[in-house]
C-alpha cells in the first residue's frame, strides 16, 4: 500500500540516493533517551528524584525544543551524569526494555514512509543526537541501512568517562551526511531529509527534498518561507500491528550509550527551570 506522506518520492537507480531521518518526534513520538528513565530507576542507576525529573523533562521535551546554547548546556549535564556508570549494566537494562518501550511509539506514518523509500531503491539513514547504542538497535528495528548518532567514550574500566567522542547535533549532522554522500555515492540534490527541529536546519538544507515533520514553531516558519513540505505524524503503532506475523528477533545486549537518557532528563529539567527563571513575571 502506498503512503500519502511519500508524495514525490521517485525511483532513481543512479546515482544512489538516501532518505535521512531525525529520530525523536520525527520517527518516534518521544525522546528515545528519556524514554528509558523508568528502566534506569528500576535498575538502580538513578534515584527516585531523578526519575521524577525525567518524567517531567519528557513532558517539557514534548512541548518544544531547546536552542543551540541550551543544547550545549544539556550536553555538559549529560556528560557529568553519565561519568562512572558501568556500561555493561546499562546494556543489560536497555536490552531488556528496548522493544517494549520503543516499538509502541513508532509513528505509523514514518514507518510507512521508510518502506516507501526502500521500495524506491533509496537507503534509509537515521541521524540522531541520541547515543549510538540506542539509535543502532532502533534503526535495526525500523530496517534502516545505517545510523549517525552521538558516541560516548568508555574507559578501560568499562565505565563512561563523562566525555563525548562525537556529538551528532546541528551542523555536525549535515557534515556527517555530506561525508556519507562521498563514501556511499549519494547525490544529495536528489536525497530526502526529515526533522521536527529547527536545530536540524543545516541537515535539511543539505538535501534537495527537505521535509518538516511535526515542526517546532521556528522550523514551521522556515519551512513555510522556503516552500518545504510540512508533514503531520500522529499515529504511534506497534510494528507487529502493522506487519502480520512480525516478531522481534532475539539479540544480545546492545545499548551502552543509552545512559545518555537519564542524564538528558535532568538536563532537560535544568534547562526548563532556567528558562522559567529568565521569563519576566
Amino acid at each position: 500500500m502506498g503512503c500519502a506522506y511519500a508524495r514525490g518520492v521517485e525511483n532513481h537507480s543512479l546515482p544512489r540516493t538516501a532518505a535521512f531521518f531525525d529520530l525523536d518526534k520525527t520517527v518516534i513520538a518521544k525522546s528515545s533517551t528519556l524514554t528509558f528513565s523508568k528502566s534506569f530507576y528500576q535498575g538502580g542507576l538513578i534515584n527516585r528524584r531523578t526519575a521524577l525529573r525525567t518524567a517531567y523533562a519528557q513532558f517539557v521535551f514534548l512541548l518544544g525544543g531547546a536552542d543551540h546554547a541550551q543544547m550545549e548546556r544539556m550536553r555538559e549535564q549529560i556528560s557529568a551524569m553519565c561519568r562512572g556508570w558501568n556500561v555493561q549494566q546499562v546494556k543489560e537494562i536497555v536490552a531488556e526494555t528496548l522493544h517494549d518501550l520503543i516499538d509502541p511509539i513508532i509513528y505509523d506514518e514514518a514507518a510507512s514512509l521508510i518502506e516507501e523509500h526502500h521500495m524506491a531503491g533509496r537507503d534509509v539513514v537515521i541521524v540522531s543526537t541520541s547515543g549510538a547504542e540506542v539509535v543502532e538497535p532502533i534503526g535495526e528495528l525500523l530496517g534502516a541501512d545505517r545510523v549517525v548518532a552521538t558516541r560516548m567514550i568508555v574507559g578501560e574500566d568499562g565505565c563512561f568517562t563523562g566525555e563525548v567522542e562525537y556529538y551528532a547535533y546541528g551542523p555536525t549532522k549535515a557534515e556527517a551526511i555530506k561525508e556519507l554522500a562521498v563514501s556511499e555515492g549519494y547525490d544529495l540534490d536528489r536525497c530526502y531529509a526529515y526533522s521536527d527541529s529547527v536545530t536540524d536546519l543545516p541537515m535539511l538544507q543539505a538535501v534537495g527534498h527537505p521535509h518538516a515533520v511535526n515542526p517546532d514553531r521556528t522550523l514551521r516558519r522556515e519551512a513555510l518561507a522556503r516552500g518545504w513540505q510540512i508533514l503531520d505524524f500522529h499515529r504511534p503503532v506497534r510494528l507487529k500491528q502493522r506487519i502480520p506475523g512480525f516478531s522481534v528477533p532475539p539479540r544480545p545486549a546492545l545499548v551502552a550509550a543509552a545512559a545518555i537518557g537519564a542524564a538528558a532528563a535532568t538536563a532537560g529539567l535544568v534547562w526548563y527551570a532556567n528558562r522559567r527563571r529568565a521569563m519576566p513575571l
